[in-house]
C-alpha cells in the first residue's frame, strides 16, 4: 500500500502541474464562449475522457511506440514545441471579443465537438510536455515479473483523477467568466496566449538542447 500510494502521489505531482487544468479554464472558456453550458459540460467530458485515454496511453506504451518507430523524447518535445507555439499564436493574433463577433454564425453552425481532440484536448490540454512526462514516469516505473495489477491499478487511479479535475475545471469554467466579465476573459486570453507561446518554446528548446547535446556522441 505505501509503495502504491508513493506511487500514485508521484503520478499526480508529475503530471497535475503541467497539465494544469486550472491555467487552461480560461483558454477554453474563450474558445467555447459561443456554446450553452451543457454543451460546454458535455465538451469537457469528451477532453476528459481523451486526455485519461492519451495519458493512460502514453503511460504504458509510449516508449514501445516511439521505440517502434525510431523516435526519441526530445524529438517529441520539438516537435509538440512547434504546434503549442502555432496554437498559442493562432489565439493571441484573435484579438479582443468584440473583433469575433462576426465569426459567431460559423462557429454556432459547426460541430461543438469538432475540435475536442485537436486542439482542445491536444496541444492545449495533454500537450508534448505531459506526453513526455507520462511516458517518462512509465518507463521508470517499477516492473515486476508477470502482470502488476497494483501499478496498473494505481496508474489508472491517477489518470482518472486527472480526468476528473480537467472535466470539474473545463465544465465550470462559465463560473470564472462571469466573475471576470468580458473584458477580463479578453485579457486573460492575452496573458494566456502568450504564455502558451512561450511554453512552446521552452518545451521546443528542452528538446532541441538534448538533442544538441547528443550530437558530439555521434561523431565521434
Amino acid at each position: 500500500m505505501i509503495e502504491a500510494a508513493k506511487s500514485l502521489f508521484l503520478i499526480l505531482s508529475g503530471l497535475f502541474p503541467i497539465v494544469d487544468p486550472l491555467g487552461g479554464s480560461p483558454i477554453f472558456l474563450v474558445v467555447t464562449r459561443d456554446y450553452s453550458p451543457s454543451t460546454r459540460r458535455a465538451l469537457s467530458w469528451r477532453i476528459a475522457m481523451n486526455s485519461f485515454f492519451l495519458l493512460i496511453g502514453s503511460y504504458f506504451i509510449g516508449t514501445h511506440i516511439l521505440s517502434f518507430f525510431g523516435i526519441s523524447l526530445p524529438v517529441v518535445q520539438v516537435g509538440g514545441g512547434l504546434i503549442v507555439i502555432s496554437t498559442g499564436w493562432t489565439l493571441l493574433k484573435q484579438g479582443s471579443l468584440d473583433d469575433q463577433k462576426d465569426m459567431k454564425h460559423r462557429l454556432e453552425t459547426k460541430d461543438p465537438f469538432h475540435d475536442a481532440f485537436y486542439p482542445l484536448t491536444l496541444p492545449l490540454t495533454v500537450g508534448p510536455g505531459s506526453i513526455s512526462v507520462a511516458i517518462t514516469l512509465g518507463a521508470n516505473a517499477p516492473h515486476h515479473h508477470g502482470l502488476d495489477l497494483s501499478s496498473i491499478l494505481v496508474a489508472i487511479v491517477g489518470c482518472v483523477l486527472l480526468a476528473v479535475s480537467i472535466f470539474l475545471c473545463y465544465g465550470f469554467a462559465d463560473h470564472l467568466g462571469r466573475i471576470l466579465g468580458a473584458t477580463g476573459m479578453t485579457v486573460i486570453l492575452q496573458l494566456t496566449s502568450f504564455l502558451l507561446v512561450c511554453i512552446g518554446v521552452q518545451i521546443l528548446w528542452n528538446g532541441a538542447s538534448a538533442l544538441l547535446s547528443s550530437l558530439p556522441l555521434h561523431l565521434r
